[in-house]
């Protein structure tokens, strides 16, 4: 497992501060301890455009996986999903639209309609 923390000199995942707090927040109404557990951003299979973006939060890290750290935001990326992922920013939105959380992903070619799933 490696882990990076917040600084401009890494590239991967990085996360705003809005998006961190929210999932902390989340994170603390499950009762996970934010100092080991986090939130892990995966790719998978599906959607329309064929793949979409998962998360979930997790107890710990797998040991392969990579830890980033942003605003005492742990964020868990397996090697397979960091392939499709490297360079995205996690973002928490909210509005008359909803809210929620969004990957802005510099890999993205196409996105369907409902911005729910991606190409690469």
């Amino acid at each position: 497992m490696s882990t990076t923390e917040d600084s401009p000199q890494h590239s991967g995942i990085s996360v705003t501060e809005g998006a961190a707090s929210e999932a902390l927040d989340l994170l603390e109404g499950e009762d996970l301890d934010t100092d080991i557990a986090g939130l892990r951003l995966y790719v998978q299979q599906g959607g329309c455009a064929g793949l979409s973006y998962g998360m979930r939060f997790e107890h710990e890290p797998e040991e392969d996986d990579t830890v980033y750290e942003h605003h005492d935001l742990r964020v868990f990326v397996d090697p397979a999903s960091m392939n499709y992922i490297e360079g995205s920013k996690l973002d928490y939105e909210g509005g008359l639209q909803g809210e929620g959380f969004h990957v802005e992903n510099p890999n993205v070619v196409s996105e369907c309609g409902c911005g729910e799933s991606f190409r690469t």
